[in-house]
């Protein structure tokens, strides 16, 4: 059976943005309830007293302050270095079934140069490659006949290193790459190992992006 309570729960996690600014008590609960009534009328199949609905929201934001402020940001202070590095390019190239060995005999050349960013990834149909653009003429070199999908140039990282409660603590991504949306930032890729993540970003937007980032530490 439906109640108040869990049809306005539905109601606020649909709404990824309204989930986090009522978990921050940032909300004017009784103008939030108002707008939410004929959504909520139309769920329950009968009117609703908006004194209820306010109700149900304060709760709510309650939980989810402990959900959210007390585990994830424990998990957010404790993050550690954060390393950027620009002038990279992207690389998406369609799977094949030369494109594997045609990766070796890229990685084998880029051993031979110093201080190279290089990092890669592999879908269900695509095979994506980020390399320093000094050595982005290698890429092109290698994968001659390989169905290039798309190309980004002018691209910066940034690599943050997790503790390792993060892949115990459900949301962590959500918060940070929220943060991120927030601030309108274009997150062009993403890297993750169990503790650590790159981003992939425009060099016009890396310095806000790593504002974001850092200030999390400090939430």
């Amino acid at each position: 059976m439906k109640t108040i309570s869990s049809v306005v729960e539905h109601y606020i996690k649909t709404k990824p943005f309204l989930l986090s600014a009522l978990s921050q008590g940032i909300i004017n609960l009784t103008s939030l309830s108002r707008n939410m009534l004929p959504d909520l009328k139309q769920e329950l199949g009968k009117e609703v007293k908006q004194g209820a609905v306010v109700m149900a929201l304060k709760r709510l934001s309650e939980d989810l302050d402990f959900r959210l402020n007390h585990k994830i940001l424990k998990v957010l202070k404790s993050i550690g270095e954060i390393t950027v590095r620009s002038s990279l390019t992207d690389f998406t190239f369609a799977v094949s079934d030369k494109i594997l060995d045609k990766q070796a005999s890229l990685i084998s050349e880029i051993n031979t140069y110093s201080d190279i960013f290089y990092t890669s990834s592999r879908g269900v149909s695509e095979t994506n490659i980020v390399v320093s653009e000094s050595v982005s003429h290698l890429v092109d070199k290698h994968f001659v006949g390989e169905k290039l999908l798309h190309k980004w140039e002018n691209l910066a990282s940034i690599t943050v290193k997790l503790p390792k409660d993060n892949v115990s603590t459900p949301g962590v991504y959500y918060f940070i790459f929220q943060r991120l949306a927030w601030e309108g930032i274009i997150v062009n890729e993403v890297i993750s190992t169990s503790y650590e993540f790159t981003i992939l970003v425009s060099e016009e937007e890396v310095d806000v992006a790593f504002k974001v980032i850092k200030d999390l530490k400090s939430l």
